[in-house]
């Protein structure tokens, strides 16, 4: 039987780990040591995104490669062990008939060639809609894991529930004591869940509601169309990640008594994204005071835009047209026409004028 007299010790090392999240690898290579598998990782799986902790970096990459290439959570497997319901451990005979699993792409083209697929899993439902899963693995040649495993497996289940809600609540407080954290610094923020839903705000945000953010139930959204239109468009490359989870700016033109507002969508990635974590961003929302043209390096901070967008945005701002900004620039006016169209996709204004007035506001109150 497994974990024997270290047991206690198993179950010590998962809460702690629920609070300190660095110590989930290491737990799962004890789990996994004592169950005499081949690895093991513990995942939360989302409707558009997982996150693993694994026991090495080859097994958490093919799970990365699995998700993008066998429908996410509708991977075979994990969409029978979820649709299972059962509150304990299971194998892959529990879920699949004798021969079914190896002729699936999933076991033939990525878990068999690799060393793996005899798998014993669990999936946990957690408050947030989402599911933590505790996977074990060995090599398919070597069959199912013993029934003996699966029963130790169940008596650390309850546990492992507790641990995952435990991670979970701390994570609510945690985006709380960000949001608090930023307000200190006199900056209006809220922390945004998957699909943008505010899981905290802070009082200089909440000021804006309803005049210039909703706090709908689907998502956060801002109340000028184009403004929400780019907003929209930043948590869809948000949601893909990559290289398109970049830092965003989104400018809300003036509006009856608001002033200018630029919104920074900043992505919590690396490490500061651990497995429980709810938050997929930060909102910061900066008001802005009309004063004169700013330079182009301020343009160019607040609104993503190139050196040369920039140069030519901080020219407009000063009162020049397209031609005699181009003329200063030493570019043609058709070149400056063109950066000019990029610079209003950018900022989301449609006219010259629009993008003047947007401009000589940009510098934060």
């Amino acid at each position: 039987m497994p974990f024997g007299d270290g047991y206690e010790a198993l179950i010590d090392g998962l809460y702690e780990a629920a609070v300190i999240p660095e110590r989930w690898q290491g737990w799962l290579e004890g789990l996994a040591r004592d169950c005499d598998a081949t690895a093991a990782l513990f995942s939360r799986i989302g409707e558009a995104r997982l996150s693993v902790v694994s026991t090495s970096d080859t097994f958490k990459e093919m799970w990365d490669e699995i998700w993008l290439a066998q429908g996410g959570a509708q991977n075979e497997r994990t969409k029978r062990a979820i649709a299972f319901q059962h509150a304990g451990f299971i194998t892959d005979g529990d879920v699949f008939a004798p021969g079914e699993a190896e002729q699936l792409p999933l076991y033939s083209d990525f878990l068999i060639p690799r060393g793996y697929g005899s798998g014993v899993a669990t999936a946990i439902s957690i408050p947030s809609g989402d599911f933590a899963m505790v996977n074990l693995e060995k090599p398919f040649a070597d069959g199912p894991f013993p029934r003996t495993v699966v029963a130790a497996l169940d008596r650390v289940r309850p546990h492992l529930a507790r641990a995952a809600l435990i991670a979970n609540h701390l994570e609510v407080e945690r985006a709380r004591s960000a949001a608090a954290a930023l307000e200190l610094m006199r900056l209006a923020a809220a922390v945004l869940g998957k699909g943008g839903r505010i899981l905290a705000a802070n009082s200089l945000l909440t000021r804006l509601m309803p005049s210039a953010i909703e706090d709908l139930p689907s998502r956060l959204k801002l109340t000028d169309a184009g403004a929400d239109a780019l907003f929209a468009t930043a948590l869809e490359a948000l949601s893909r990640g990559g290289q398109m989870a970049a830092v965003r700016s989104i400018p809300m033109r003036a509006r009856n008594d608001l002033p200018p507002i630029i919104f920074h969508l900043v992505p919590i990635k690396g490490a500061a994204h651990d497995l429980f974590s709810q938050a997929t961003a930060i909102l910061v929302a900066t008001p802005l005071v009309q004063a004169k043209a700013p330079s182009a390096d301020l343009v160019a901070g607040l609104f993503d835009l190139s050196p040369s967008e920039a140069r030519l945005a901080a020219l407009i701002a000063g009162g020049h047209a397209p031609r005699e900004a181009a003329a200063a620039l030493g570019w043609t006016e058709g070149t400056a026409r063109t950066t000019l169209r990029q610079v209003f996709a950018k900022t989301g204004v449609t006219r010259q004028a629009e993008l003047e007035g947007l401009l000589r506001g940009a510098v934060p109150s």
